[in-house]
Formats: structure tokens, C-alpha cells, sequence
């Protein structure tokens, strides 16, 4: 069936330092699959995307098989997906200057002037885990407002982890579930805030070379269908009407970057996932990742503890009986767009309405190829 479309500008009072205290538009896209019927028996799912790519790219790609959220409305759900500040279509403030680029990128952005770096206007990192948090609560609060429902199903995809992850411990009786793809996982990261803004650089971009970081993680030969890079980076351009007039130039026109936000986290760690029995508790817990993902898990392993991500790690941290965990075969870090999206969509339908993998409330399980489920030790 046919899910409406509506895009939604929802106010938020910002606590990012950039914009603090200011009143800003968090956008917010929904694909209502809900049948007719008694209200009571609206499903309402969230969507939040991760460190580099916004949510419409993530989970609302206009390609067949392709956008995750249709087929969750499809199903019968409502689905939001919503941009924090600094992704997509909500504010980027401070990033529509070039001169707040990562120093180390800005050869990316156009070359330097005088061969130096520019001096950036706001030599601070943009965003970080509290004002995520703040967001993350005025869209959940946002939507049960709209729709009358009292909880609302998270899906997360990579760095959502920690927004979605601290915000269901802080908030269980607004969230029915949590889903976290590929979740950045620091078993060891920082308990506590840093003093406030912390002194960087506000802006990072993605360019063109992401082809080759995606295909290192590539190693089946079904994995990525030719041309989806294309189609991912056509529509990350959409997305950012500055960004895409960056960039070296070829053919007498730039390239184009994406731009996303630089962004300061804590207090999500092993400590805090197993918070008070919450998280496989009063709010079900799956974790899914690839079996390539390099990313979410870090390989070789850092000397930072605030960047020496684990997956599994976050499955052991959890304290709540009602957890599990999902390898999927010949899958990385980009499970979205890759062969293993059918199997990732009818996993996430069969969640939202079950809670369950396999039948099973707790495990390990490998997802293969064809969808079928083992359980590991």
C-alpha cells in the first residue's frame, strides 16, 4: 500500500553552542503506512542517522529495494526520520563557511590560500551528546504530541548509538524498542562532559573517496550492486546545496563535498549501556552488524579508548535478559545499500512486531545470505 509522504519542521529551543538558546527547525520526514483504524493501534518508529550521512540518504534512498523506511510503512508503521543540527536538512550553523573546515581537509574544499590554512570563525566543535539528546527528545516528544502514542520505536544506524542508546536508559517510558545498525560502541569512552565549546573545528566532509573506503569492506561478489555509489553520492549532493559546490574542480566544475558536523561524545560506555537493567529490560535491545564492518568495530584496535568501537562489546554490556545480537554474512559498515538491505528490512519488520529473532528473546544469531538465521555460542 501506498505510505503519505509529509516533511515536518519541528521547533526546538537549541542547546548546541553555536546556537544556544535559539529557536531552530529540526526536520523531519514521515512515511505514514498506518491502516485505518482505532488510534490506539498506531505504531510509531524514529529513524536516526549516524556521524556522516543524513537520514533521507540512509533511509529514504529513491531507488527500488532501496529505502528502508518505505518498506517499514509499507508494513503498517508510522516512520519519522529526522536530521539532528549539522546533517541534512535541519541547520548547519557555523558550516556554510569554508574556514571551518578540519584543517586536514580543506585541500578538499579548495585549495589554501597562500598555501596556509584559513583561519577558522569559530574555532569550536559543533555539536555533541547532550544537544543530540535534546534533539532526539523534542522530535520523540514531537511525535507522540502528533499521533497520540505514548512510546516510539528507535532505529539507529552507526553513530546514533549515542544519542539513542543513553536517551532510552534516561527515558524507557518513551521508547518501546531500540534497533541500533552497526552501533559506534566505546566500551572504555568518557564517562563525563568536556568544558563547553571544546575547542576544534566544526565542520568535516566526505568526498569522493569514500568509493574505496565503502569498497574495503566489500569482499563478496553480490555484495554492492554496480552503480550504487553513484545513485548514494547523487543524493548526498541533494542534500547539501552547499557542500555540492565545493570540491576540486574537474570538467570546469567542483566536484562537490558532503558536509557533516564534528561532534564531541560521552557517557556511553560499557558502564552506562547496563545502566539499571534498562536496556534489554523495560526497552528490548537488537543489534545488528556486518560481518566486514570495520568501522563499528575498530581494526586494528585504538589506543583511544574513546575510539576503540565494539559491537559485540555493547551486546555484553547490556544487563536486560531481552537482547540480541545479529551478525550479518558478507555485510560492512554500509548494510543499507548493500545485497544484505532485503534481509536487514524484513529483520527490522519482523522486531517492531515481534521483538523477537528467530523466535528467541536473547542470542547470538549469523544472518546469511538467503535470510536464514543460526545461533552462536
Amino acid at each position: 500500500m501506498a505510505a503519505e509522504l509529509t516533511n515536518h519542521w519541528v521547533e526546538h529551543t537549541s542547546t548546541v553552542p553555536a546556537t544556544k538558546d535559539q529557536q531552530v527547525e529540526l526536520f523531519v520526514r514521515e512515511r505514514d503506512g498506518t491502516p485505518n483504524g482505532p488510534p490506539a493501534n498506531r505504531r510509531a518508529v524514529l529513524m536516526l542517522h549516524g556521524r556522516s550521512v543524513p537520514a533521507l540518504v540512509g533511509y529514504d534512498l529513491q531507488q527500488p529495494s532501496y529505502g528502508w523506511a518505505e518498506a517499514l510503512a509499507q508494513a503498517g508503521y508510522d516512520v519519522f526520520m529526522m536530521d539532528l543540527q549539522g546533517s541534512g536538512l535541519s541547520p548547519r550553523p557555523r558550516m556554510e563557511d569554508p574556514c571551518n573546515v578540519n584543517p586536514a581537509q580543506q585541500i578538499e574544499v579548495t585549495p589554501p590560500l597562500s598555501g596556509s590554512l584559513r583561519t577558522p570563525t569559530y574555532p569550536f566543535v559543533l555539536t555533541n551528546s547532550q544537544s543530540d539528546q535534546d534533539e532526539l527528545g523534542t522530535v520523540v516528544d514531537y511525535i507522540r504530541k502528533l499521533h497520540n502514542v505514548s512510546k516510539v520505536s528507535f532505529i539507529g544506524w552507526s553513530a546514533a548509538a549515542f544519542a539513542m542508546g543513553p536517551y532510552a536508559i534516561q527515558h524507557p517510558g518513551k521508547v518501546e524498542s531500540l534497533f541500533l545498525l552497526a552501533p559506534i560502541f566505546p566500551p572504555l569512552g568518557p564517562m563525563n562532559p568536556p568544558v563547553l565549546p571544546t575547542p576544534g573545528f566544526p565542520t568535516h566532509v566526505l568526498t569522493r573517496a569514500f568509493e574505496a573506503s565503502w569498497g574495503a569492506q566489500v569482499h563478496c561478489s553480490n555484495q554492492r550492486e554496480p552503480g550504487i555509489f553513484e545513485i548514494v553520492w547523487s543524493a548526498l549532493m541533494d542534500n547539501d546545496p552547499i557542500g555540492r559546490t565545493w570540491g576540486k574542480i574537474q570538467n570546469g566544475r567542483p566536484v562537490g563535498v558532503s558536509r557533516f558536523r564534528n561532534f564531541i561524545t560521552w557517557g556511553w560506555n560499557s558502564a552506562t549501556a547496563g545502566e539499571g537493567g534498562v536496556l534489554g529490560g523495560s526497552v528490548p535491545a537488537l543489534i545488528v552488524h556486518g560481518e566486514f564492518d570495520t568501522t563499528a568495530n575498530t581494526t586494528p584496535p585504538s589506543s583511544n579508548p574513546a575510539l576503540d568501537f565494539h559491537v559485540p562489546a555493547l551486546y555484553d554490556a547490556i544487563t536486560g535478559a531481552h537482547k540480541l545480537l545479529v551478525t550479518a554474512r558478507c555485510a560492512g559498515h554500509s548494510m543499507p545499500w548493500e545485497g544484505q538491505r532485503g534481509n536487514l528490512h524484513a529483520l527490522s519488520k519482523n522486531w517492531l512486531k515481534q521483538l523477537k529473532v528467530d523466535g528467541k528473546t536473547q542470542g547470538r544469531f549469523v544472518m546469511e545470505e538467503n535470510g536464514d538465521f543460526t545461533q552462536v555460542p
